[in-house]
């Protein structure tokens, strides 16, 4: 994973109280595929101020591993989460001159070493200036040694003119293998278009899997072979859904980790999944989420956590 790892403020408990919850979309994925029991490192540019510090230990003590995180100079990230009735967060960001965006190609060298199957990243990071052109490079860098997974995890407030955030979207799809994107994400990029045309168009641009979640309808899907599936969703009761998608990423990587489809050698399999093993994928990526859902902010299942699952 590469990306932001920033604080959310998020309502406590007590009315009218927030309470500081480590987050940012790419770190969530890290700490949901950890839970889930597969190998994450978050490649990240974490402050080392009091919410910094707070961020570093909520990743490590999830397992995430840290060997090639940033210390940064610059203050912390921070997101400020309201909650609608439906469990629906909407975010306020103080992000002017704070860590996560300021990457340098020096700070990225050796950041593909070891047994790295895939690299994951979306959101902010890879809008936010200056740092995002770094992070989009080491995505085509990384594409010939290792699945590219890619979610747009759009946040209108902070990413400009939505006709050039899907332009930059598109350049994704062209390096990416497995994308995820919500509903609600689409209806800001592409407004008037339906899931179901937009699955067709990106899936024609590159991608071997794309999933598109439909919150509580459940989610449909594609492979870049013909497979088109629509999969419901899982009810449970809504706390928030703050994090919920990135969950369903998590998930979605570790399924095809568990099924040996991660990696540049396995990207012909990952091109010809089949109905049954793309429907087993969305239903376990969506319970996962459902979890999520039914807890207070990013808090994503374990495995033990979820049903016995398929091979």
């Amino acid at each position: 994973m590469a990306g932001e790892a920033l604080v959310d403020l998020v309502p406590a408990p007590a009315n009218g109280y927030f309470e500081v919850a480590p987050g940012g979309s790419p770190a969530n994925v890290a700490v949901a595929l950890s839970r889930l029991g597969v190998p994450a490192r978050l490649l990240a540019r974490i402050a080392d101020d009091m919410l910094g510090r707070r961020i570093r230990e909520h990743l490590t003590v999830n397992g995430v591993e840290l060997d090639h995180a940033v210390h940064a100079r610059e203050q912390t990230s921070m997101a400020m989460v309201a909650v609608d009735a439906d469990g629906g967060p909407s975010y306020d960001f103080r992000i002017t001159g704070t860590a996560d965006w300021q990457w340098t190609p020096e700070e990225l060298a050796g950041a593909l070493d070891g047994p790295v199957v895939a690299l994951h990243s979306g959101s902010l990071a890879l809008t936010t200036p200056p740092g995002a052109a770094v992070l989009r490079d080491l995505l085509t860098r990384a594409a010939p040694t290792a699945t590219i997974s890619y979610d747009p995890n759009c946040r209108p407030l902070l990413m400009g003119d939505p006709a050039e955030v899907l332009a930059g979207a598109h350049e994704m799809l062209a390096v990416a293998d497995v994308v995820k994107v919500s509903s609600e994400d689409l209806e800001w990029l592409v407004p008037g278009s339906t899931p179901e045309a937009v699955l067709e168009d990106w899936l024609g641009r590159g991608p071997a899997i794309v999933a598109v979640t439909l919150g509580g309808e459940g989610a449909l899907a594609g492979t870049a072979t013909g497979v088109r599936t629509r999969r419901p969703g899982v009810a449970v009761p809504v706390v928030d859904t703050v994090g919920a998608g990135d969950t369903f990423s998590a998930a979605l990587l570790a399924g095809l980790h568990r099924r040996h489809l991660l990696g540049a050698a396995a990207r012909p399999g990952l091109r010809v999944v089949d109905a049954e093993t793309l429907d087993a994928l969305l239903d376990e990526a969506g319970t996962a989420a459902a979890i999520t859902c039914s807890r207070r902010g990013a808090d994503p299942p374990t495995a033990d956590d979820l049903p016995a699952r398929r091979p």
